[in-house]
This record gives structure tokens, sequence and C-alpha cells, in this order.
């Protein structure tokens, strides 16, 4: 960044356009893929194997609602709280690397988180997240909720579960960006 071409508050430019744009949203939801997409599907899977499922829907009620549909809302709700917080996290930590180096003044980085902010960057960041969000339950859920056999397979299940997540994460991104982005 010693170029003479660029101003002083490239940095902080840079890092709010990514951050908001692409780090916050994306990487967040990939770390969610592993940790909740995990976890949702080896707790189903087990449900599923020690016959709960069954059960469920012996005594009439519909399993894929009463199971799956609450973890939707709530992640189609909490995701974009969790992001809103990194995209704060994120520039404080900007801030606060470059307050520490002393590579720059913190009136400069501000500027430039500030510089050519817009709100549509925003509402595309949480579009993608709630996308995000619904993507790893349903696919979470659906290895779970079919799997068949025993304790090792709950544990494939979830595997399979995690690499489907971040590969349709992957490809949402690109498509939900070439959409709301052109």
């Amino acid at each position: 960044m010693d170029s003479p071409l660029l101003p002083d508050y490239t940095v902080g430019y840079i890092t709010q356009s990514s951050i908001i744009l692409e780090f916050s949203p994306t990487i967040i939801s990939l770390i969610l893929a592993g940790k909740v997409g995990s976890n949702i599907a080896s707790e189903i899977g087990t449900m599923r194997i020690t016959e709960q499922i069954d059960a469920l829907e012996i005594m009439g009620v519909n399993s894929l609602n009463y199971i799956v549909l609450p973890k939707i809302v709530a992640s189609v709700l909490y995701f974009p709280v969790l992001v809103i917080f990194s995209m704060f996290l994120g520039m404080l930590g900007g801030f606060a690397a470059l307050v520490i180096s002393g590579l720059q003044s913190p009136e400069t980085y501000v500027l430039g988180l500030r510089s050519w902010f817009e709100v549509y960057n925003v509402y595309y960041a949480l579009t993608k997240t709630v996308a995000f969000g619904f993507i790893i339950v349903s696919v979470s859920s659906f290895y779970g909720y079919y799997v068949k056999g025993g304790s090792l397979d709950v544990g494939k299940a979830s595997t399979k579960s995690v690499v489907t997540s971040s590969v349709v994460i992957l490809i949402a991104n690109f498509i939900i960006t070439k959409l709301m982005l052109l």
C-alpha cells in the first residue's frame, strides 16, 4: 500500500468492502456448516437410528415439521445476527491492528470505512446469509433424516452433510452474487 497512486484511506475501504461483501457471510457460513451442520445431521441421524422418528410418525406427528422446521426458522433468523456481529468485529479488528501497528492514523482508517459505503451491500450480505442458513440446515437435516444403519453411518452422514453444505454454499454464493451484483 506504498503506492502514491492509492489514497491513504484505501486500507479502510478495502476492509469494509471485503468484510461486508464476502468474508463475513461466506466464511461464517462455512464455519457454521461445519459446526451446526454436523450437529444437526448427527442429532437427527441418532433420532432415526434410535427409532424416535418412527415413534413420532406412529403417533401421527409430521416428523419433518416437528424436527426440521424449527431448526430452519432459527437458522434463518439467527445466522444474520451472527454475520452482523462478524462484520462489526472484523472492522474493529482491522482498526485494532492498524492502531497497534501504527501504520496509519485511526481517522484515516475510519474515513476508509465510511468511504463509498452502500447500505445495499449489507442487504446483499444478509440475503446471502439467509440463503446459506437455509442450505446448511436443510442439507444437514436431509442427511440425518435419511440415515440408515448404525452409529458409524451417523458419523458418515454428518461428514457428508458438512461437505455437501460447503460445496452448495460456494455454488450459491456464486449464483447470488451474479444475480444481485450485476
